[in-house]
């Protein structure tokens, strides 16, 4: 009898002593997975990119810009940028014949935020917001005279230097891929907003360098090549 309580006392203590072994294993397990989310750094890298439509849009059009980014990564998550540009058009209109120039760089700031649920792929579908400024002068000048309503006779007309400036809001959508080491690849769609402008004393201007085409909302779009690092 004695012996049986024994080796019953003996199995229950083996029977706890495996249930609080396994339990402290599972404990440490997870502490081990926690620690795994939480060890990635906060910052992740930094990356350069350009835009290839504005400078087709240049060799196409009477108007257009150059546009380069430097973006930084935050653990995989959210995505500082700050976006540079130089935009600039040559039109004449094809009915009055005026001719409008300007160039002038412009400045956007923003932020994306990373939408995928696994946030470490190779993709990237990126929602962000951007601020973006132009301060900008403008010419116009009349190619053939310009015949007045009231007295009927021709005149010329001009306006150099004209000063400007706007002040505009974009949504944007990106969707980007690592293409091979440092490179990726990628498109944006933009909904611009103007939200303040003065077109100086002659009346609307046809284009604002980096917003584009004059109005108050708008769609637009990049292809980017980038360089992470």
């Amino acid at each position: 009898m004695r012996i049986s309580k024994c080796i019953s006392r003996s199995v229950s203590l083996a029977l706890l002593m495996l249930m609080s072994t396994l339990s402290l294993s599972a404990q440490q397990r997870k502490q081990v997975v926690v620690q795994d989310s939480d060890s990635i750094v906060f910052f992740r890298g930094v990356a350069v990119s350009v835009d290839l439509v504005g400078p087709v849009q240049l060799l196409v059009s009477d108007y257009g810009q150059i546009e380069g980014a430097v973006r930084l990564n935050f653990k995989d998550r959210y995505y500082p940028i700050i976006e540079l540009g130089y935009g600039k058009a040559d039109a004449t209109d094809d009915v009055t014949r005026l001719n409008y120039k300007t160039n002038a760089p412009y400045c956007k700031v923003g932020l994306d935020f990373n939408l995928l649920k696994n946030k470490h792929d190779i993709y990237r579908l990126l929602a962000g917001f951007r601020y973006a400024y132009t301060s900008y002068k403008f010419d116009i000048n009349s190619e053939v005279p310009i015949n007045d309503p009231v007295w009927g006779d021709g005149a010329t007309y001009s306006a150099h230097d004209v000063k400007a400036n706007c002040g505009w809001a974009e949504a944007v959508l990106t969707v980007d891929a690592k293409i091979f080491g440092p490179v990726r690849m990628g498109w944006s769609v933009r909904y611009k907003h103007r939200l303040n402008h003065d077109d100086g004393n002659v009346g609307n201007t046809w284009y604002v360098p980096g917003y584009g085409k004059q109005g108050n909302t708008r769609l637009g779009g990049t292809f980017n090549v980038t360089i992470e690092i």
